[in-house]
């Protein structure tokens, strides 16, 4: 592992060890659930479609506490959206991913403090208990918190900071599951007020171009200090199918009603 990677783990561990120490206690959980009839070309798995996705996550995460931001979408997908949930819970926009991106978390940063705000992309699919395993890794004490248990972590080449098919990381312990600290994740992601407060300039650098470099944001995040975790194995996944969370049957959750 290069030397450089070793010193960010070992900086992240000392700046985060009083953190799990003192778990923080998260208010309410505000889910802000972005979605496309565009988006760029991936090979996806058949079952990976933005209706499936969206009532899996409604299914595991409930419509109350989420908003859901259709994004350049035809009227036939605007008018699905709003039998599957209140319209007043919906909003279409015309901005694309990364300006879309932005517009949410304006508004997060409007909330209080000690709430927490899941950012969702629109084609994932979550695992049963979902929703509390997010909470458990927030009140774990990290500053960010990834459902997704990445592929490229496990393999030479995936990731840059990968060598020997494994990261250097530490492992912990919650009432449900393991987590282990992570380098990096997608725009898919979950962190209190306070926390996206006191990163946003961090958070908006990264996430200006039209297509936003959310590798380069956690590289920074993590090079300031700053803690991500997964769930091990994880519970969710990215749909795109070179890069399926690995140890779960997403198909089969997927037709679930």
């Amino acid at each position: 592992m290069p030397s450089k990677t070793k010193r960010q783990v070992q900086k992240v561990i000392r700046q985060i060890k009083s953190a799990f120490k003192h778990p923080v206690r998260v208010g309410n959980l505000h889910n802000y659930y972005r979605f496309s009839d565009a988006g760029y070309d991936k090979l996806k798995p058949p079952y990976v479609k933005n209706d499936t996705c969206l009532r899996n996550f409604l299914q595991h995460f409930g419509k109350d506490q989420t908003l859901v931001f259709a994004d350049n979408v035809s009227d036939t997908t605007w008018n699905q959206l709003l039998n599957s949930c209140p319209k007043t819970n919906c909003e279409r926009t015309a901005l694309g991913s990364s300006p879309g991106f932005n517009n949410v978390l304006d508004l997060a940063l409007k909330l209080p403090p000690e709430d927490a705000v899941y950012f969702v992309e629109g084609d994932y699919l979550h695992h049963p208990g979902a929703a509390q395993i997010l909470i458990e890794g927030l009140e774990l004490g990290a500053d960010y918190v990834t459902l997704y248990d990445h592929p490229d972590k496990y393999f030479d080449g995936g990731n840059p900071l990968i060598e020997g098919d494994g990261e250097i990381t530490k492992v912990y312990l919650t009432k449900s599951c393991h987590w282990k600290l992570t380098n990096s994740t997608t725009l898919t992601f979950a962190a209190t007020v306070k926390t996206l407060k006191r990163d946003e300039r961090i958070l908006r650098k990264w996430t200006k171009p039209a297509h936003a470099n959310d590798f380069e944001l956690f590289m920074e995040l993590g090079e300031q200090g700053k803690s991500l975790i997964s769930p091990i194995p994880g519970y969710s996944t990215h749909g795109e199918t070179k890069w399926l969370c690995p140890l779960v049957n997403w198909e089969a959750l997927a037709k679930e009603e």
